[in-house]
């Protein structure tokens, strides 16, 4: 029996937590080659790369003085919940990465206090301590103040605390002695985190995740809950609905550095991926098939917000991507499912439109950014919240918002919040800026964080957490600029732009394609306006009586994905394809738009 150490790290976003899983691999004398390129080995998805966030959880381990350690990283995005919850129940302990100036932050918290109450112990590494204006010691008070609020156990309050940079590489007791190496945090790790119990009897493993290869299919991930399994042993796989399905073993894979190995048995404690399970969700458990004993499945969140997903039907269809119809756009969101659990997606029977529920409008753009770089064309409408009935009371998903700024912004943030039906629940001042929590509807949250933005000059840190329920909390005004709408296809011309722009801010280059029913701007005013941006200068050979004044666009305004679907209204949708994203009217057609709003 190999001595095993189970850790999941915990991290806010941009703390520093795939960088430092990075340098462990390298103690652990693993990756030298990629010391060089600087790459991050973790966040290998081209998406991760760009956000600088981490979507899918990943396992990785480390040899160190005859342990091996099973490194389970975290997604620090509430958004990503359903990850989290499972990721979890694998480990034994976990490693809180906080900021050293920073300190604990929302995000880590919602992660942190998953861990607490299924009784993981943990070990807080205050990174960052390189910064000019770090204050680890008052960081190590608000962490403990932290787990104290979410009621953390005696033992659990008895953590031990490390410091360093995991960007130059060293990890120390004491955050003024540096010193070369990691090796603290690992002795830290192997001394503190308790070994998993060795549990001898009938097998147990629960299903936590999946892994998918083209060669072999679907992979079951989890971790050997008691007894051992081993190649080719046949067992019972258990389903959440409580029936039972004969299956068989036919690989077994341990991790190891990166990759996986293959192995003839494995014990519990230890973390293993099983090929040759037939039919599996995530929550089944795998055990005896002549006395099966299933543990509890996951409980897992629902999600808060839903968004209609439809074939691209626009003029320019077809141009840019290599997967349009709906049969295409069908399986692959079948496809997403098998491995994206907080996920839902129904069909309308009689037309090719979906509706996928998700738990925020980050996870949802996540799934399409990653569907339009696989060459896919889709179009998607406004992301609308779920509503549920409690006790006969219509009720909403409200959300904790907490938002970091300069003082001087404070007051027009709160203004803005409250419109949008949030409350202020507390205010604090730390140095220069201010730190405020707020409870709002996730109604009031799409589209805020452009307008935050805008109004601090960019200072604003936003984040927010599902909370719970609550009654409906009434009308929330939206957008009330209208749009400006492309009359006829054709190409945009400046000249034209150029006499137009009095009317409104665009969101076209000059000679873009454009298409009838197209939005291209947003109007000054409320209302729609419906303009021909494709006129050309008519030119005789008659010399014009004042000169050709130079054309002076202003730039347009360029979206990015969520900011697209938190701008549009419900009669609008997003194209997306791979190269291009256009803002259009459901309904192309200016007369029968107008024949609609009569009725």
């Amino acid at each position: 029996m190999q001595k095993i150490r189970n850790i999941a790290i915990i991290a806010h976003v941009d703390h520093g937590k795939t960088t430092l899983v990075d340098k462990m691999l390298m103690a652990g004398h693993l990756f030298r080659e990629n010391q060089q390129t600087g790459e991050l080995i973790l966040d290998n998805n081209d998406l991760e790369r760009e956000r600088g966030i981490t979507i899918l959880s990943k396992n990785v381990s480390i040899n160190y003085k005859d342990h091996k350690i099973n490194i389970i990283d975290t997604p620090g995005h509430a958004d990503f919940g359903g990850e989290v919850e499972r990721v979890l129940n694998m480990a034994d302990g976990c490693l809180l990465l906080v900021d050293a100036f920073e300190g604990p932050m929302p995000q880590t918290r919602f992660v942190l206090q998953k861990a607490l109450s299924l009784g993981l112990k943990p070990i807080v590494v205050i990174n960052k301590v390189d910064k000019p204006n770090c204050r680890p010691e008052e960081v190590q008070e608000m962490v403990f103040d932290l787990m104290f609020n979410l009621d953390a156990t005696e033992e659990q309050l008895d953590f031990p605390t490390i410091y360093g940079s995991a960007k130059q590489g060293w990890m120390s007791d004491d955050w003024k002695a540096p010193k070369e190496d990691i090796f603290t945090l690992l002795d830290a790790i192997v001394e503190h985190i308790p070994a998993p119990k060795k549990r001898d009897g009938i097998p147990q493993m629960l299903i936590t995740s999946l892994d998918f290869s083209s060669y072999v299919g679907r992979i079951a991930v989890g971790r050997v809950h008691r007894g051992e399994l081993k190649e080719g042993m046949d067992v019972a796989l258990c389903k959440r609905d409580g029936s039972i399905v004969k299956s068989r073993i036919k690989e077994l894979h341990v991790f190891e550095g990166l990759g996986r190995t293959k192995t003839q048995s494995v014990s519990s404690g230890d973390i293993c991926a099983l090929v040759g399970i037939d039919g599996f969700e995530i929550g089944d458990t795998i055990t005896d098939l002549q006395q099966p004993e299933p543990l509890d499945p996951i409980a897992i969140d629902e999600p808060t917000m839903s968004m209609v997903f439809t074939i691209n039907d626009s003029p320019f269809f077809g141009k840019d991507g290599k997967y349009v119809t709906s049969r295409h756009i069908h399986e692959r969101l079948i496809k997403e499912l098998d491995r994206n659990l907080a996920l839902r997606v129904e069909k309308s029977p009689d037309s090719d439109v979906w509706t996928v529920f998700g738990r925020g409008v980050l996870h949802l753009s996540v799934l399409i950014e990653t569907m339009r770089r696989e060459g896919y064309e889709l179009q998607v409408g406004q992301p609308q919240v779920i509503l549920k009935d409690i006790g006969a009371e219509k009720c909403e998903p409200v959300e904790q918002l907490t938002i970091n700024l300069p003082d001087e912004f404070s007051s027009k943030i709160i203004d803005m919040v409250t419109r949008r039906k949030g409350d202020l629940l507390s205010m604090e001042r730390q140095g220069d800026r201010v730190h405020m929590e707020f409870q709002i509807p996730s109604r009031g949250i799409i589209g805020l964080r452009n307008n935050v933005l805008t109004a601090s000059s960019g200072e604003a840190i936003m984040a927010h957490r599902f909370l719970e329920y609550q009654p409906w909390k009434g009308n929330i005004e939206r957008r009330v600029n209208g749009s400006i709408i492309v009359m006829e296809t054709g190409t945009a011309f400046a000249y034209a732009l150029d006499k137009l722009q009095d009317r409104g801010r665009f969101f076209v280059h000059p000679q873009e394609e454009v298409y009838a029913g197209q939005v291209v701007g947003e109007n000054n005013k409320e209302g729609d306006l419906v303009v021909n941006v494709t006129k050309s200068k008519k030119l005789t050979n008659m010399r014009a009586s004042g000169a050709d004044d130079k054309v002076k666009l202003a730039p347009p305004v360029v979206f990015s994905l969520e900011e697209a679907l938190e701008y549009i209204k419900e009669d609008e949708y997003v194209e997306v394809t791979p190269n291009y994203m256009r803002l259009r009217k459901i309904i192309l057609d200016e007369n029968e738009r107008k024949r609609l709003a009569k009725k």
